[in-house]
């Protein structure tokens, strides 16, 4: 099978160790690097007001749980349009749904600035999550469009650390722009910044079959090394019904697993800059500067653990092994959050915090592909982004909220920070003994009939 004149049958095996000719093209990485972007802008939207927050109290007078309801409201849209979401991803394609979440998130990013009581910021951050529902699942179809199996971890971990890369970059501009002019021009510049972006990104995105600077090497090679396409895909399983996919306990598994994860993600964008203004004394200047440190290694780890996974597959491990190394370690990792609250150092805390943020962001990138390894046919990638993304999201809904309760009743971050750690280690078992073998689902004749 030659990389120039050659398509991966349905049923036959990607080539995991050969490598790209010289004379071919590289657009795939320029797509993957522009979602990064989107999904920076995307994230920093989400966290910029969990760093305002705390400087709007002329304006808004909330305790712990009102705080905590207003974040909720930003997962409650996002959350239940995911199942929505990852259908109408996999029915228009990358270009239009990624442009139509930006214009979307970025309006109500503005809006936000003109809110002026509970209700109305309750209001502007619903709509904002409504917006931003499509946007992870967009991104993992982009990768299994783009990219072949031996690459799939590292383009994974470069768009998903757009997540961290957000809300890192959040806490100096808005520390800054909040220093100079007001919270208000927080939510007006970075909607302008969203909507530039949807611009370039409807403008340059394309399939690789119609990228008009894609050379048919390059299109050879994404083919042939496993990418999820239309061409490849088996017909009796792109026939699976979405409802379908509920009755796989590969799927049941992804959706738990990845709620565990973002019990303890979540806290990093929602109540950390308050954690560490309220309970280790942090003023705007530390806040901007070492409150940037946990996101910052999570980027770093995030990219190593997306190279590293996939240079294991290029070498002959198999991909369950990966993943599940990835997920499970990053996991049990993730759960020295639940030490931070004791420790008597702030330095100490910033540095466990440090190692969870990063242990979780190399969960994340392992879970991340698991939709593009697991999914029967390109038509179910983004449903099923959609679906573990569901999942996750209900975190979103109930994280916040418990964390603003138990802070409120107990004085202090020890209990919920033992909730989220415990969480996680009850997501790591579920990924090493519940998951089972990554690999696309099968799809018996009945089902697909």
């Amino acid at each position: 099978m030659t990389v120039q004149d050659s398509r991966l049958a349905p049923n036959s095996s990607p080539d995991l160790s050969s490598k790209a000719p010289r004379t071919m093209t590289r657009k795939r990485w320029v797509i993957i690097w522009l979602a990064f972007v989107g999904l920076s802008i995307n994230y920093l939207d989400r966290s910029s007001l969990s760093v305002a927050l705390p400087f709007m109290g002329k304006d808004f007078e909330l305790s712990a749980t009102q705080q905590g309801l207003i974040f909720a409201a930003f997962f409650w849209a996002y959350d239940f349009c995911q199942l929505a979401a990852g259908w109408y991803v996999d029915k228009v394609g990358p270009r239009k749904s990624f442009t139509l979440a930006a214009v979307w998130w970025s309006v109500f990013t503005m809006v936000t600035a003109f809110a002026q009581n509970f209700w109305s910021l309750f209001a502007a951050r619903f709509l904002l999550g409504v917006g931003e529902s499509p946007a992870p699942s967009t991104a993992a179809k982009v990768v299994a469009t783009w990219f072949p199996v031996r690459e799939r971890a590292f383009a994974t971990s470069i768009w998903d650390s757009g997540s961290r890369v957000g809300a890192v970059i959040a806490l100096p501009i808005v520390t800054l722009i909040v220093a100079f002019t007001s919270w208000h021009a927080v939510f007006i510049i970075i909607g302008v910044a969203g909507l530039i972006w949807a611009v370039v990104w409807w403008k340059m995105y394309r399939s690789p079959e119609d990228h008009p600077t894609a050379n048919d090497e390059e299109r050879a090679y994404i083919r042939e090394g496993g990418a999820r396409s239309a061409a490849n895909d088996d017909a009796d399983a792109a026939k699976l019904p979405w409802r379908s996919l509920f009755k796989y306990r590969t799927i049941l598994s992804m959706m738990f697993g990845f709620f565990c994860l973002n019990s303890a993600i979540y806290f990093f964008i929602t109540f950390f800059p308050s954690y560490l203004v309220k309970e280790r004394g942090f003023d705007l200047l530390k806040l901007g500067l070492f409150g940037a440190i946990p996101g910052i290694c999570a980027v770093a780890f995030g990219w190593l653990a997306g190279y590293v996974a996939d240079r294991a597959v290029q070498r002959g491990v198999s991909v369950t092994r990966v993943r599940k190394t990835a997920i499970a370690g990053g996991l049990i990792g993730g759960s020295v959050i639940m030490f931070a609250a004791v420790v008597p150092e702030a330095w100490m805390a910033l540095a466990l915090l440090s190692v969870a943020y990063s242990s979780l962001t190399v969960a994340a990138t392992g879970i991340w592909s698991l939709p593009a390894d697991v999914a029967p046919s390109s038509r179910h990638v983004g449903s099923i982004g959609g679906l573990q993304n569901f999942a996750s999201n209900l975190a979103g809904i109930f994280t916040p909220v418990l964390i603003g309760v138990l802070v409120d009743q107990t004085g202090s971050y020890v209990a919920p920070l033992a909730v989220i750690g415990l969480v996680s280690l009850a997501g790591a078992a579920n990924y090493l003994f519940v998951l089972g073998k990554v690999e696309p689902l099968k799809v018996p004749a009945s089902a697909a009939a």
